[in-house]
Parts: structure tokens; sequence; C-alpha cells
């Protein structure tokens, strides 16, 4: 199954890299900064890094924005919110919410891969209100009710 996205840049964003796989068979398209200047997070701060980009996708997908590990293992820079949703019906500039869980300052490069962009199918679904649920086993035990072993 194939998927048409349409990918615009933002003004003045023609040298920002579009999204793309590093590996054949990647299931996530890295995204880069499109900073202007560098920005720099401290650790326990966060904010949105900019990717210069706005896509157009079909109703049928969704797109995700997940962190990058690498970032995460060797710095401590992770998403907040992750997955965070792209809908199929928003056209604005894809922004990455980012925090540095790291003990060292970040400095974000403009062009830098700061997370990658998964694409999901999003099934129809219609909510059927009802006064009651049918049983399970499980029933509404939650949060750690089964234990740790």
């Amino acid at each position: 199954m194939s998927f048409q996205v349409k990918v615009k840049r933002m003004p003045g964003c023609e040298d920002v890299q579009l999204p793309q796989k590093m590996s054949e068979l990647a299931s996530g398209f890295d995204l880069y900064a499109a900073v202007t200047e560098p920005v720099t997070l401290q650790p326990g701060e966060r904010t949105l890094i900019p990717t210069g980009i706005a896509i157009a996708m079909p109703p049928e997908l969704e797109a995700q924005i997940r962190p990058r590990s690498g970032l995460a293992f060797k710095h401590g820079i992770t998403c907040l919110n992750t997955p965070g949703t792209i809908d199929a019906d928003y056209r604005g500039e894809i922004k990455v919410l980012l925090i540095n869980l790291g003990q060292a300052p970040f400095t974000f490069e403009r062009n830098e891969r700061i997370a990658q962009m998964v694409f999901q199918i999003v099934p129809q679904v219609a909510l059927e209100p009802v006064d009651e649920l049918d049983d399970t086993v499980r029933g509404a035990g939650g949060f750690g009710h089964s234990g740790t072993k």
C-alpha cells in the first residue's frame, strides 16, 4: 500500500533538508531543525523547534513525531507529548516540542536532525454510546494491577 504526502518548504527554509529516511527499511523520516540561529536548551528546559516544512496527507493517515534514539541516549534530548500527532487536515509548519532531560546544555544547529516522522493508518471509528460494557477477566484493573513479576 502506498500513499502520497505533499511536502512544502516554508519561506526562508529553501536550504533546510526535506524529511528523509536514513536507510531503505527505516520506518521514520528524519526531521531537520529550521532554526535561524543556534538554540541552546538547558537541562530541564523545553522548546519548540521549527522544521521548515508543512505537509498535506490523505485522510487515511496521521503523522507521528517521535524522538531520535541517538539524541535521547547520548544527550537526554527527547520529545514531549510523544508521539505528537499531525492530523491530516493540519497545514501549518511542523514544529517539534523538545526537552533536555540530560545533564548538560545542548545546542541545536540549522539542518540538524531533531526527530522522526512516522506515518500511520488511521481507521474510521464510530463511537456507540451504551449503558453497560461487556465484562472481561481484567475488568477495570489498571495502573499496575497485574504486579511486576
